[in-house]
C-alpha cells in the first residue's frame, strides 16, 4: 500500500501548518481561550476563506471532497497548535451527520453555511449515564401534532454553549441501548424549554451541559429517519476518531521535540541533561511511541472508507493505541521538564492535557481494548 502523500494532500498539509504555524503560536492561543466564547471568530473566518471547512464534504455540497488521510492532516496540525477552535464538533460531527442525511434542502443550507463559516453546530449526543457507548440513549422524543418534543439530558457537548445549531439524537423506541430507535433532531439556539451550561474543560477546549425539557421542534427539524440514525452517528465518530488521532500526534511530535530540545538545552552538574544516558533512553522511548502513534493514525485513516467491520476495527485499535502512546508522550514530557513542567506558562503541560482529554473523548483505552476484541471476536 502507498501511503505517501498526493500533490493534494501535501497542499492542504503546507497550506494548515503554515496557517497554523504563522497566526496561532502559544502567547496568541492564551488569549483565545480565556476570552468570552473561547475560541477567536477571526480564526474560523480564515479557516473558511482557506476553504479548510470544506475538506470532508463531497464537491457537490461545496467541500473538496477529502476522505480520512485529509482529516489526518487536518488533525496534525490542530494539535501541533492546540487548536481550540471548533472544527471537530462543527464541520466533521455536525457537518457530518447533515451530509449522510440531510434532505437536499437541508445539505444546501446547512452546509453552505457551515463551509462559508457562518453557522457553527453541535452534536448532543453523550448523556451522563452513557459512559462511552454510541447507543446508550435515553433522551426521548415523541412525535406530536405539530412536531416533535424532546426530553432528556445531554453531557460533554463539545461547542455546546456556542453553537447556533444542535443536532440532538433521541429515543423514539426500544430500550435505552438499542441500536435501532434513534433519531437526530434539529434545535436551535434558544429554543424554549432548553437550558444550556458551558464550562471550560481542562484543555482549554469548551463543553457543555444541556437539559431538554419538552423542547418542542416542527416535524421537518429532522435528520434522515427518525429511528434509523445510528450506522451514521457510527460513521462520524470514526472520522472524528481519525482526526483526533491526527491531532495527538501533532501534539506529541511537539512534545516529543520540545522536551529533546529542552534536555539538550537545560544543564546539571556542569552538563547537559541530554548527555545524561537515562534520559536519553526516556526521549528514545518518547520517540518510539510517536511512531507507533502515526502508523496506527495512518491506519485508522486508510481504513476510514472500508466495510464497517474493518473501518470499526482499526479505528477502535488506533483509538486504543495512541492513548496508551499519547499517555507514555505526555507523562515523560512533564518529568523531564523536572517541576517547571507543571506551570501554566510551559506550553508543555497544555499539551499533555490535551493528550489526557483525546485519550477520553469517544472511548479511552479500557473501552476501545474491549471494543477491539468484541469486533474481533464478530469477525471470526
Amino acid at each position: 500500500m502507498d501511503f505517501s502523500l498526493s500533490e493534494e494532500q501535501r497542499m492542504l498539509k503546507d497550506t494548515v501548518e503554515r496557517l497554523v504555524r504563522e497566526t496561532y503560536d502559544f502567547e496568541t492561543r492564551q488569549k483565545i481561550i480565556g476570552s468570552d466564547e473561547g475560541f477567536s471568530r477571526e480564526v474560523w473566518s480564515q479557516l473558511a476563506e482557506l476553504g479548510l471547512l470544506g475538506v470532508p464534504f463531497a464537491e457537490e455540497l461545496g467541500g473538496l471532497g477529502g476522505g480520512g488521510v485529509d482529516l489526518m492532516i487536518l488533525g496534525e496540525a490542530i494539535g501541533q497548535g492546540l487548536v481550540v477552535e471548533p472544527y471537530l464538533s462543527t464541520v466533521v460531527l455536525g457537518g457530518g451527520l447533515i451530509e449522510l442525511l440531510g434532505s437536499p434542502e437541508q445539505k444546501d443550507s446547512l452546509l453552505s453555511a457551515v463551509v462559508g463559516g457562518e453557522t457553527l453546530l453541535a452534536f448532543a449526543h453523550g448523556e451522563p449515564d452513557s459512559r462511552y457507548e454510541a447507543a446508550h440513549v435515553r433522551c426521548t422524543a415523541q412525535k406530536t401534532g405539530g412536531g416533535w418534543t424532546l426530553t432528556g439530558r445531554k453531557s460533554v457537548v463539545l461547542n455546546g454553549a456556542a453553537a447556533d445549531l444542535l443536532i440532538v439524537s433521541a429515543r423514539i423506541s426500544g430500550a435505552h441501548d438499542d441500536e435501532d430507535g434513534i433519531g437526530l433532531f434539529l434545535v436551535e439556539k434558544g429554543a424554549a424549554n432548553m437550558m444550556i451550561h458551558g464550562t471550560p474543560g481542562i484543555d482549554g477546549t469548551h463543553v457543555a451541559e444541556i437539559a431538554l425539557d419538552g423542547v418542542e421542534i416542527a416535524a421537518d427539524a429532522v435528520l434522515g429517519t427518525p429511528g434509523a440514525c445510528f450506522a451514521a452517528i457510527e460513521e462520524v465518530m470514526a472520522r472524528a476518531i481519525v482526526l483526533l488521532a491526527g491531532e495527538a500526534v501533532g501534539a506529541m511530535e511537539v512534545a516529543v521535540e520540545t522536551t529533546v530540545e529542552y534536555l539538550k538545552t537545560r544543564k546539571q552538574f556542569g552538563k547537559a541533561l541530554s548527555q545524561f544516558q537515562v534520559l536519553q533512553h526516556r526521549a528514545v522511548d518518547m520517540r518510539i511511541a510517536l511512531e507507533q502513534a502515526k502508523s496506527l493514525a495512518v491506519l485508522a485513516a486508510a481504513r476510514l472508507n472500508e466495510p464497517r467491520d474493518l473501518r470499526e476495527q482499526a479505528i477502535s485499535a488506533a483509538k486504543a493505541g495512541i492513548g496508551q502512546h499519547a499517555r507514555l508522550v505526555g507523562e515523560q514530557a512533564i518529568q523531564l521538564h523536572g517541576g517547571i513542567g507543571m506551570t501554566w506558562e510551559v506550553p508543555v503541560a497544555h499539551y499533555a492535557k490535551r493528550l489526557v482529554m483525546i485519550d477520553h473523548l469517544f472511548g479511552d483505552v479500557d473501552h476501545h481494548l474491549e471494543r477491539f476484541a468484541a469486533l474481533s471476536d464478530a469477525a471470526d
